[in-house]
């Protein structure tokens, strides 16, 4: 059943970031919905995390120019029972990436105008990895699961996405119909809308936008949902509007820098999380799969130069 037969639920998900996310992916995935005073108190959390969690709540006030109250507040809205609770996960939270990031995390991760080819190059590889890590600890298990037996099950997928988000939807429509699911990819919003009045149950609609408020997915998003077809989400951010237009959520976390790697960082998660959509889609047939990989394989095996 989904959301639209029960009004009152809200799209599948866990807590802002994942039910497994540190503290600080948590605060940044749930930053945009928030008021602006709360939203200065996240910034100054992601600021220097390791420096807020040796805070006091009046000292953490002062640094985001609010009151103590609102520190409170804050921590509630993101799931925190208490500011000792937000302490100790954001020291937990900087103590992992201490761990496994080592060097590079004391270093700093920005790209600097006074950068090596080489400190480039670590710092990108560092944000894939980590993005990786944290989107594997984002993503809930229950969620993911139901939307493979939805697209399991489906009489035809349709995939929506523009931009960089346009790629990893081709990516994923490749590889369902590779293994004999019918699917489509949509990377305009024209083309997409026109495909969403062929929806309806039975039918699934996956939506990929990094930030989620990407008009020209959430539309077509929307319009399925409302035709009846089950509607996922793959997002940064598990309060977006696209978020909210889906009946089950799929979070990545990727972090922006200044130069915009977090674009390429952002593509690296969201294929993380198709694969693990494809791998698992693929297992419930694996037979199936199996052999139609290997034929769709043989078939451009022609298409191979020869070497004498």
């Amino acid at each position: 059943m989904s959301r639209r037969d029960e009004p009152s639920t809200t799209p599948e998900r866990g807590p802002a970031g994942g039910s497994g996310a540190d503290a600080v992916t948590r605060v940044r995935a749930g930053r945009p919905t928030l008021p602006p005073s709360l939203r200065r108190v996240a910034d100054a959390v992601i600021a220097d995390p390791a420096g807020s969690s040796e805070l006091s709540i009046g000292a953490l006030a002062e640094r985001a120019a609010t009151s103590p109250a609102t520190v409170l507040r804050f921590c509630r809205s993101l799931g925190f029972g208490s500011y000792p609770q937000l302490r100790l996960a954001l020291a937990a939270a900087v103590a992992h990436e201490r761990a496994v990031g080592g060097e590079q995390s004391a270093l700093g991760t920005d790209i600097d105008p006074s950068d090596s080819l080489e400190q480039i190059v670590k710092k990108i590889i560092y944000n894939e990895v980590r993005a990786l890590d944290e989107t594997s600890r984002s993503v809930d298990p229950s969620v993911l699961g139901r939307a493979v037996d939805a697209i399991t099950g489906a009489r035809r997928i349709d995939i929506f996405g523009v931009g960089a988000s346009a790629f990893v939807g081709q990516d994923l429509h490749q590889k369902l119909h590779r293994i004999g699911h019918i699917a489509f990819v949509w990377t305009d919003v024209h083309a997409a809308l026109t495909a969403t009045a062929l929806l309806g149950p039975g039918d699934v609609a996956i939506g990929i936008s990094h930030s989620g408020e990407t008009e020209d997915t959430v539309e077509p998003l929307t319009v399925a949902a409302a035709r009846g077809a089950t509607t996922v989400a793959l997002t940064n951010f598990p309060q977006s509007p696209l978020a909210q237009a889906a009946d089950l959520v799929l979070t990545t976390s990727a972090r922006e820098t200044p130069f915009r790697s977090g674009a390429t960082v952002s593509r690296i998660a969201q294929l993380a999380l198709v694969d693990c959509l494809f791998v698992a889609v693929a297992q419930r047939s694996y037979d199936a799969a199996a052999e139609a990989l290997q034929e769709t394989y043989t078939a451009v095996q022609r298409r191979r130069k020869r070497h004498p």
